[in-house]
């Protein structure tokens, strides 16, 4: 791999991955594989009585691309709405695909730049926004 791909930023991010506990009570659980590499996100969250995120756990097994996105993800997801989440999944899709220039609203994924054309790493950069938004859209649909 290229150096600029595994900068100082993606391995500071990697070793301080907020809410790296588990949920006791989720309302949704969601996991996540990359079958490229291997690298496994399990996320649980909470839905306050307005639908948004009011806890959020991780369990994060992936590389330091997976980690750094893990990390991203949990810092900015307190708050966010099933929709928010499905935005940002959507967004950084679209940008490491090429098909956009930025990659939205979230704040920092444009450290990703450099492993835009590492499409094999892309899996795993996608694993902790997929699966947040699937543990909120699972958590919003319980009655």
């Amino acid at each position: 791999m290229s150096a600029p791909l595994y900068n100082q930023t993606i391995l500071r991010l990697a070793t301080s991955i907020p809410h790296q506990v588990r949920l006791d009570a989720p309302d949704g659980t969601s996991e996540k594989r990359s079958p490229v590499c291997g690298s496994r996100i399990i996320v649980d969250v909470a839905l306050d009585g307005e639908g948004r995120v009011n806890a959020i756990g991780q369990e994060v097994r992936a590389c330091a691309l997976g980690q750094a996105s893990a990390s991203l993800m949990g810092a900015a997801a307190m708050g966010r709405t099933p929709d928010e989440l499905e935005a940002a999944r959507a967004d950084l899709t679209a940008y490491l695909a090429g098909d956009r220039e930025t990659p939205g609203e979230w704040p920092g994924l444009d450290i990703f730049e450099p492993a835009r054309p590492y499409t094999a790493r892309h899996a795993s950069i996608r694993l902790a926004f997929e699966a947040v938004a699937d543990a909120a859209r699972q958590a919003e649909a319980k009655p």
